[in-house]
């Protein structure tokens, strides 16, 4: 068996997905994941005090879990939605009574959605708990603000898809919230609404923000986010373990 995997990696094709060389020694590891497009965040070598539970209590980890859920399952949902007028209320209607597991998965995407609120809200606690908002970090710690407003604006803009008598009326406070600005609350709650009542154009427009713009957004932004976890220096542990000198 080790013969044949020899003679596998000398082989061109072989070569040319690794281009590393040996994993035998620690610059052949390394090359391997800095040429690896999958594994560039990852870091060479990781310290005990950041990868316990402790540290960070996978709070990241889960929030990025918890977006490729509602990923998934929101594009599963957009296979039975219309987003129009009164059409996306009866469509509610067959996912709960017609399509086959509908309900579980929207209830998966909805309790997904809550959980994920949640989870970014304590990560951003536990961030600044842990003082990973200081330099050089300070831009990895605004991007994840825009994270957590972009979060908010996901479960926002999927409140109203449903179309029911609860929809209506929280996005209606919504928009009345945003119309209390002052100088330019009418023209953000017009631009939010599409209107000035809420309407087909508002569900529309709350379509494409929650299924197209905002997702969009939000996943370039995760990813540079992870990438600068890793330029930063790392992850900076809640408690550290490190004995202190006297």
């Amino acid at each position: 068996m080790s013969d044949l995997f020899e003679k596998l990696r000398a082989t061109k094709a072989w070569k040319s997905v690794f281009r590393s060389g040996s994993f035998s020694h620690n610059l052949g590891k390394s090359m391997a994941i800095f040429n690896n497009f999958f594994l560039h965040i990852l870091p060479v070598k990781s310290r005990v005090d950041s990868i316990r539970f402790t540290a960070t209590f996978y709070l990241g980890f889960i929030s990025f879990c918890l977006f490729l859920i509602l990923a998934l399952t929101g594009i599963y949902l957009m296979l039975y939605y219309h987003p129009s007028v009164p059409k996306a209320y009866w469509d509610m209607k067959d996912l709960q009574f017609v399509v086959s597991s509908g309900v579980f998965l929207r209830n998966l995407h909805r309790w997904s959605a809550h959980a994920m609120v949640a989870v970014v809200f304590l990560h951003m606690l536990r961030v600044f708990y842990a003082g990973a908002y200081r330099p050089p970090k300070q831009f990895n710690w605004a991007l994840g603000v825009i994270l957590l407003i972009i979060t908010l604006f996901l479960s926002y803009t999927g409140y109203l898809l449903p179309w029911d008598q609860l929809a209506y009326w929280a996005v209606n406070v919504g928009a009345n919230m945003a119309d209390a600005a002052p100088f330019i609350g009418k023209k953000m709650k017009f631009l939010l609404l599409g209107g000035n009542t809420i309407g087909e154009n508002t569900l529309l427009r709350f379509y494409v923000l929650h299924c197209l713009i905002l997702p969009f957004v939000a996943s370039i932004i995760i990813g540079i986010h992870f990438w600068r976890v890793r330029k930063d220096g790392g992850i900076q542990p809640l408690f550290s373990n490190k004995k202190k000198n006297d």
